[in-house]
């Protein structure tokens, strides 16, 4: 069964959220009207409502670091992965992990990097060689 995923969720400020998505991700604009956004999130919809974002902690323990939960993201092939990585960089993008190599030479080797946007809501962008390892383990 092929799907594309949906998630809802909220922001604080739909400008600021529309110059994120928009503008520093590259993310496609759909649908919107004065209390929502939905973007194309790298294939999938993402719908951004006005309200107060979820909380998050520092508590997911992957590898040697503390990651943001809960959290969304996608992942992306490599190559992707690395162009995304230099245009936030030049973005000025504000990392919360910034891009590095997790798991090297073992199964599920990846790219990873964790940011927030404007309303403080975490992204993790994941980079593998082939998408066919992303459930290797």
């Amino acid at each position: 069964m092929q799907s594309l995923f949906h998630l809802a969720f909220h922001v604080r400020n739909l400008d600021a959220a529309r110059q994120f998505y928009g503008s520093v991700l590259g993310c496609r604009e759909g649908r919107s009207t004065n209390t929502w956004i939905d973007f194309d999130f790298f294939g999938h919809q993402i719908s951004l409502h006005l309200g107060e974002p979820f909380a998050t902690t520092n508590t997911g323990h992957v590898a040697e670091h503390m990651v943001p939960m809960p959290h969304l993201g996608a992942i992306l092939q490599m190559a992707d992965w690395k162009v995304l990585a230099e245009q936030l960089t030049a973005r000025g993008v504000q990392f919360v992990l910034a891009p590095h190599i997790r798991f090297a030479g073992e199964p599920g080797e990846q790219a990873t990097m964790f940011f927030r946007d404007p309303s403080g809501n975490p992204i993790e962008i994941k980079g593998f060689n082939s998408l066919d390892g992303v459930f290797e383990s």
